[in-house]
Formats: structure tokens, C-alpha cells, sequence
């Protein structure tokens, strides 16, 4: 009997400081990737779209309180970073890895980088225990593409205006700039692909699109 082999499908993740405009460049990658000019989903195959923190219930969870906690919940570094790999784990054991395996596409807001850059490069936690953490959470599994939004962190801050930050946006400027450089030593370290986040939106859409073309034999 012929054995029915299912093509992996493709993990994707955007990265970068707040205010850098994934959301926008999710939504419209989500488009073309679902697109027919973009060929890169067979009739039988999906995109998963989904966010860390907050990618399955239980992260739905932990996101309020990581980012929204009630008086006094605050979890100090060391929790954070510990219910950040919670949440990577579950997510990674309950909706990307039965994607991947069935043939879907999954884009993700954020994955183990921007542990590395906020709770490593911006807390100041021990770098090699991140590390440990993200392969026990992440069980090796790596994006296949990482798309790094590069914004000025003054620009982040001008975007982002008077918008009500969460917990992590509300720990200052100068936490912030460590962030920034943090993403940008990481970048070079797992070789990301670098966007112009500065560009106007429909380039940096073109800039993702032309990145995610390299995933697929695509003419």
C-alpha cells in the first residue's frame, strides 16, 4: 500500500520592537500568502495565523498576565521569562507543530527572539539560560524565515503616540533601547532577514512578500 507523505508546511515569524508595524505587514503577508499569485498554498492547505504571547487558550491566559495583571500580580523577571516559555510550549506542542506536520503554513507575531531581546537583552537575564529555556519549550523547532522589522526606537516611540502601553511597553525608554539592540545583534547571530520598517508600507509589504518567495519554488 502506498504511503501518503504530507509536505511539512513552512513556519514564519515577524519580529521587532513595538510600534514596528507587524500587525499591519501580518494582515497584509496573510493576504498574499492566501493569494494565488503567491502560489504558496495548495488548494488543501492553510495559513495558521497566531501570536505569542496568546497563541492557544492557555496562552490567552498567560498573555493578561504577562502583559494586563491585576494590582499587585506582577510577575517579577524570572517568572516573566518563565511563563514566556510556558506559553511558547504549549504553543509550539498544541498549534504549530500539528500545522507544520499536516502541511499548513503558520505565521507567527514574535517567537523565542523576542525572549532573547526583552527578557535577555533588555531584563539582562542570563543569556545561556534563555537559550536552555528556548530549546526545552521549542523542542529545537526553528521558524524557517524570520522577518525582522527594523524601526528607530524613536520612531517606535512618535508611532506609538499616546496609545495605553502594557506592562513590558510601560518599562521606559532607555529599557526600550536595549531591546532595539538586542533584536539587532540577534539578527546577525540567526540570520534573519532584515526590512526597511521605515519604508512606506506597501514597500515593506513588497520586502516581506520578495523574502517569503525564497520558501517556494515561486517564478
Amino acid at each position: 500500500m502506498a504511503v501518503d507523505h504530507v509536505q511539512p508546511g513552512r513556519f514564519v515569524v515577524l519580529e521587532g520592537i513595538d510600534g514596528c508595524g507587524k500587525t499591519t505587514q501580518l494582515q497584509a503577508v496573510s493576504r498574499w500568502l492566501e493569494s494565488p499569485e503567491a502560489g504558496c498554498l495548495p488548494p488543501d492547505r492553510q495559513l495558521i495565523v497566531t501570536r505569542e504571547p496568546g497563541g492557544t487558550p492557555l496562552g490567552l491566559a498567560l498573555r493578561e498576565l504577562l502583559l494586563h495583571p491585576p494590582g499587585g500580580a506582577a510577575p517579577g523577571s524570572t517568572a516573566e521569562l518563565l511563563l514566556y516559555a510556558a506559553d511558547r510550549a504549549q504553543h509550539v506542542e498544541r498549534t504549530i507543530r500539528p500545522a507544520l506536520a499536516a502541511g499548513h503554513w503558520v505565521l507567527s507575531d514574535r517567537f523565542s527572539g523576542s525572549t532573547a531581546a526583552y527578557q535577555g537583552h533588555g531584563r539582562g537575564l542570563d543569556l545561556a539560560l534563555i537559550q536552555q529555556l528556548e530549546a526545552v519549550a521549542t523542542a529545537g523547532l526553528q521558524p524557517d524565515l524570520t522577518l525582522w522589522l527594523d524601526l528607530p526606537l524613536a520612531e517606535s516611540l512618535r508611532r506609538r503616540g499616546g496609545r495605553a502601553a502594557d506592562r513590558i511597553e510601560a518599562e521606559g525608554a532607555s529599557f526600550l533601547e536595549r531591546v532595539a539592540e538586542g533584536f539587532a545583534t540577534l539578527a546577525g547571530q540567526r540570520g534573519w532577514v532584515r526590512i526597511d520598517a521605515m519604508a512606506p508600507v506597501d514597500r515593506v509589504t513588497a520586502a516581506c512578500c520578495a523574502a517569503l518567495r525564497g520558501l517556494v519554488d515561486v517564478p
